[in-house]
Order: structure tokens, then sequence, then C-alpha cells
């Protein structure tokens, strides 16, 4: 079983323990769909290396909280040396996306633009905020502006296209 290329890979976790005495593991979630990884996913990569491992269960232990049985991961000394681990699968694999929704990962290396068309720079960065997400965009010259992932600010998305159109308020910039 062979690695896919970081490319194919989308990052849903990370694990923050073991769980139990059987190799389960506490993965702090970052995929709102966990039933479609009961369902539908087989194989999970961790760690840097991203090594394949047979997904045998999960379950939602609390929100944002999953609990992922591993057939190669049998016991807590086993788990215990997983934590701070990445959890991924192949992009491929991923729930399907309704038309108005994307992955945070296709954000980063958008072009920023203002509606009157002003070069602002690119996505950085997403930062994930619990309240709502914040785009950190690079401006040559300028500080980083950080602008949120709210309809009053994002006047256009458009991933297949590379860029995004920011409405401006005084002060944002």
């Amino acid at each position: 079983m062979s690695s896919p290329s970081p490319d194919e890979l989308l990052l849903i976790g990370q694990v923050a323990a073991p769980f139990g005495t059987r190799g389960q593991l506490k993965v702090k979630s970052y995929t709102d769909r966990p039933e479609h990884l009961r369902r539908h996913v087989r194989i999970v990569y961790l760690g840097k290396e991203r090594t394949p491992h047979t997904l045998t269960g999960v379950f939602e232990h609390k929100p944002g909280l999953l609990i992922l049985s591993l057939r190669e991961i049998t016991s807590r000394a086993a788990a215990d040396d997983l934590r701070g681990c990445e959890v991924f699968i192949r992009e491929a694999e991923a729930a399907p996306l309704a038309e108005d929704e994307y992955f945070l990962h296709q954000l980063v290396g958008l072009v920023a633009v203002t509606v009157a068309g002003e070069a602002l720079g690119q996505v950085r960065e997403v930062l994930e905020t619990g309240a709502g997400d914040v785009l950190v965009i690079s401006r040559p010259g300028s500080a980083d502006a950080l602008v949120p992932m709210v309809r009053d600010f994002i006047a256009e998305l458009d991933i297949p296209g590379g860029r995004i159109v920011i409405r401006p308020i005084a002060g944002l910039l």
C-alpha cells in the first residue's frame, strides 16, 4: 500500500491521545461529516510520512472529537506513539461538496483583489477562529491583511480562476 502525493491528500484531523486499551485514537476532527468517513473511507494516512492505515471504525465521541480504530494499531502504547500526528484521507474520497462549498486549503494561493480591481496580494493562510474563518492576505510592501470570510467582505470567490474579490470597508486594509 503506497502513500499518495501530498497534493492528493486532505487533512481531516490530528491525533490528540489514545482512547481505551485496544489502540483506538482520539482525534481532533477538522471535518464536519464524520459519518462520511465511517461509510466511505477505508484508508487513512498518518503523520509526516503519511503512513497508510486501514480504518476499521469511526464514531463521534463528542462534537469535534472522533474515535478511530485502525487495523494496524492494537495497543494503547502504539496509539500513544501517534499522539500529535495529522490524519489525512485522499481528497477524492472526501464527501462531495455543494456548489457553494470549498475546502479551506483551496483558498491558499488565491490572488486577492478589491471590487475596484486593485490588487491586494495573495491568500497565504486561513485562520480558523471558531467564530469564522479569516483570510491572511500577504501584501507586498505592507503588513498582512486579515479579512473575515463573510459575505459582507467577500464579493466573489473564483477558485477555478484563482482569485477572490474583497469588498473592503474603512480600516479593513
